[in-house]
């Protein structure tokens, strides 16, 4: 049975401290799904992240570029957003099977976009605006993702 855990978020920090949290166990071949609407706070969830592994410095949405590549001391992180990609086959086309794999941690906004093509994850976060908060549920898919959401 999936592990769910469920977060209301108050705030823009509470958000990034979820990201941090989730940042704790992770390891060369995690993949986590980050689903929502625009505005959700699933940038806001990997800027905390990413800020837990070590990065200093901005962290952007990848929306234009499909993907930014966060290259730390122990662990490199790809983090994709597929809100543009009008069908899943165009990822072939873009060459994201040369980036997703066992040696890099994967995170990808906007899953559904690619649904049918990219591999099953270990962690499914969706994340909803409820007012000037939001909700995350969280839900293991895997053995590994339940070891990723035990922090959480």
């Amino acid at each position: 049975m999936p592990q769910l855990t469920e977060i209301i978020l108050e705030t823009p920090e509470d958000t990034e401290q979820a990201g941090w949290r989730l940042a704790n166990r992770l390891r060369p071949g995690d993949s986590i799904y980050l689903d929502g609407d625009l505005g959700a706070g699933k940038t806001t969830l990997v800027r905390g992240l990413l800020h837990r592994l070590g990065h200093v410095g901005a962290v952007k949405s990848p929306t234009y570029t499909l993907m930014e590549q966060y290259v730390m001391k122990d662990l490199e992180v790809c983090h994709f957003d597929l809100y543009r990609i009008a069908d899943p086959e165009e990822l072939e086309f873009a060459g994201i099977r040369d980036y997703i794999g066992s040696s890099t941690v994967n995170l990808i906004e906007w899953s559904v976009k690619g649904a049918g093509f990219l591999p099953a994850p270990d962690v499914q976060i969706d994340l909803e605006a409820t007012g000037k908060a939001r909700r995350l549920v969280a839900r293991a898919c895997t053995p590994r993702g339940q070891e990723l959401l035990s922090d959480l």
